[in-house]
């Protein structure tokens, strides 16, 4: 192991010792492999003005970086909508289902701000807290705000956060300023009224419910409207938007190039979840979401006109944790009730030290491999998938990986570009034959998978599949190991020991197993 590596590793070992103290103090203790605690974009701080890095850069949903680290969570305050989406349906809930609008259980302002102590208290890399419904925030403005409030009075080092359809935004803005919110995601999934009708079959506006192509014209100015006076303000802006084949996909283009003309700070493309079970009217008339390469193409095709978010887990409304996890189940209200809460902010700013040091380690770990492959020059580009319980590392065993995070590689580094859901293939201490296909397929456009261990059959099954299954790596920095993979990559390519090919195209599982 290389010396960037060797203070890697010394930098994990002090982040597991803060997450081990504070646990201690929580009277958690340890249960973990490994002794762990069991209780934006990809740009840098050289990337952007330092006023900006504060806001993003312990936040998992603004900074890719971020949430390998920190976690979020969304308390569910807001029930009421003053729009209809056509890939929506609030009244369906599962606790293994990852969608937005989901939630368990609904709560008061009051039980939320003792919610949200009790995960700080016990969670130290959670920094932000969201409401995202499951209606609109600003459809509830009085539980909203106050939720804020009670918040910002117990917890003040907690970054606040709405996400919101735009409809009621202009009207609020003045509120959320005041309130201290830095971050506001707004859904914007058309510029054109026309496209618009055939996603929003209404809205509540004025005390009247419009349709139609006055509906959609009603929520394109309001939205636009709203994401101009926030960044007159200086409240970051990140903009979703859900791709839909044959409705929007093309039309997200103009998009994004609108929202960055009005200063918003983030665009996330995401894929349209249209499962028939979950009885929309887009799963129920058989509308279908976008592979993995068709929704990657646009995000690339829309890369140079702003920073994209590849990211996103598509979260529920309750959702608690790193993104990609959930650990709401550990706080449920009548959980809650039973637990004594401290809120150590020592434990919070030591953890946080702790990471910023740590990315420091994984900063130059990757430029370090870097140098060399700076002097090769190819088109080449692949894609890999890596296994990984967070902070950079390959420090997931294959079988217990309930998604895999997306890298591109050439001979520009590594670059982050998605994720993918997938069903469990190890249950119950066995390999899930049935499931493995699906896993297969979820990769498919992948050259390799990244682990921290693998078993002989799921090994065989994917080198049969054509994908390479790398355990060499197992808990190293990510980027750094993908970098080393791809020279060696090149250099077969070179010799001819291999022969480059474009993969075939992956699925996007909309019903896995995960609970994000």
């Amino acid at each position: 192991m290389d010396n960037q590596a060797s203070v890697g590793i010394d930098q994990v070992k002090s982040i597991d010792q803060v997450m081990q103290q504070v646990a201690e103090h929580k009277g958690c203790g340890t249960s973990s492999e490994g002794g762990k605690a069991s209780c934006g974009s990809s740009g840098g701080p050289e990337d952007m003005a330092p006023e900006i890095w504060e806001k993003v850069k312990n936040h998992p949903c603004y900074s890719e970086e971020a949430h390998h680290h920190f976690a979020r969570m969304h308390v569910a305050v807001a029930p009421a909508c003053n729009i209809q989406c056509n890939y929506c349906n609030r009244k369906y809930d599962c606790a293994n289902e990852s969608r937005p609008g989901v939630v368990s259980e609904k709560l008061t302002p009051e039980q939320a701000a003792k919610k949200v102590l009790a995960v700080a208290s016990t969670i130290p890399q959670m920094t932000v807290l969201g409401i995202a419904g499951p209606g609109d925030p600003l459809a509830n403005p009085e539980k909203t705000f106050k939720t804020f409030e009670l918040v910002a009075q117990t917890a003040p080092d907690i970054k606040l956060c709405v996400s919101t359809n735009g409809l009621a935004l202009p009207e609020h803005v003045e509120r959320l300023s005041q309130y201290n919110i830095d971050h506001v995601t707004i859904t914007i999934n058309m510029v054109d009224p026309e496209i618009g009708q055939h996603i929003y079959p209404w809205i509540f506006y004025k005390n009247k419910r419009w349709k139609g192509i006055d509906a959609a014209r009603i929520l394109h100015e309001h939205q636009m409207r709203g994401l101009e006076m926030l960044t007159e303000r200086g409240i970051l802006c990140k903009v979703n938007s859900v791709m839909i084949p044959g409705i929007n996909d093309q039309h997200l283009v103009e998009v994004n190039k609108a929202v960055k003309s009005r200063g918003a700070f983030l665009h996330n493309i995401m894929p349209l979840i249209s499962a028939p079970e979950h009885g929309t009217v887009f799963g129920l008339n058989g509308q279908r979401g976008p592979t993995a390469q068709e929704l990657k193409a646009l995000q690339d095709s829309c890369e140079g006109e702003m920073n994209m978010m590849r990211h996103c887990r598509q979260c529920r409304a309750d959702a608690v944790g790193l993104l990609g996890e959930d650990r709401s189940a550990e706080f449920t209200t009548e959980k809650i009730e039973t637990m004594e809460v401290s809120y150590d902010l020592e434990g919070r700013k030591a953890y946080q030290e702790a990471v910023e040091q740590e990315r420091q380690a994984t900063v130059a770990a990757k430029q370090a491999e870097m140098a060399d492959l700076e002097a090769e020059f190819s088109d080449v580009k692949v894609l890999i998938a890596v296994a990984t319980k967070g902070h950079g590392r390959v420090n997931e065993h294959f079988g217990h990986a309930q998604e895999f995070q997306i890298y591109e590689l050439s001979t520009e580094g590594s670059k982050f570009v998605g994720h993918r859901r997938v069903d469990l293939y190890c249950q119950g201490g066995f390999g899930e034959e049935d499931t493995l296909p699906t896993v297969i397929r979820a990769i498919n456009d992948c050259v390799a998978v990244f682990v921290a261990k693998i078993g002989g059959c799921p090994k065989d099954s994917l080198k049969a599949a054509g994908i390479d299954p790398v355990d060499k790596y197992a808990h190293e920095f990510i980027e750094q190991s993908a970098v080393k993979y791809f020279k060696e990559y090149l250099a077969k390519v070179k010799s001819g020991e291999i022969v480059h090919a474009a993969r075939g195209d992956a699925d996007i599982r909309q019903g896995a197993y995960i609970a994000a």
